[in-house]
């Protein structure tokens, strides 16, 4: 939750940086930020969550969870205002997916004891 917090902290600064004189610097700093916070999360998601939700049968959910992150890496590794609005519209979107959709199915499907695993 912490996590998700803080990238959409990073999507509101992108969208608000990305109309300002600084926008390439602030593209510079959210692309670190994505590296340091983003990018583990996305990684720890990916080797833990989406495998357990693949085997109780949510291969849509799963599926659509790392066709987005595969989109949020390609943008963030694009040299554009336009990639860096994509990408904070797309980021709170996914996060908002996530909270509302991924992690509903994770507590509706994976046990008690595969959520407490997969929380340490």
């Amino acid at each position: 939750s912490n996590e998700h917090h803080q990238g959409l902290v990073l999507a509101k600064r992108a969208k608000k940086a990305a109309c300002t004189e600084d926008a390439q610097q602030a593209w510079e700093e959210i692309r670190q930020r994505f590296a340091v916070e983003m990018e583990p999360h996305f990684r720890d998601e990916e080797a833990r969550l989406l495998p357990a939700l693949e085997r109780a049968g949510e291969a849509e959910l799963v599926k659509r969870t790392l066709d987005e992150h595969i989109e949020l890496r390609r943008l963030i590794d694009e040299n554009s205002v336009e990639a860096m609005i994509r990408f904070a519209g797309l980021l709170e979107q996914h996060i908002r997916f996530e909270e509302r959709e991924l992690f509903e199915a994770a507590q509706q499907k994976l046990s008690p004891a595969e959520l407490d695993q997969l929380a340490h």
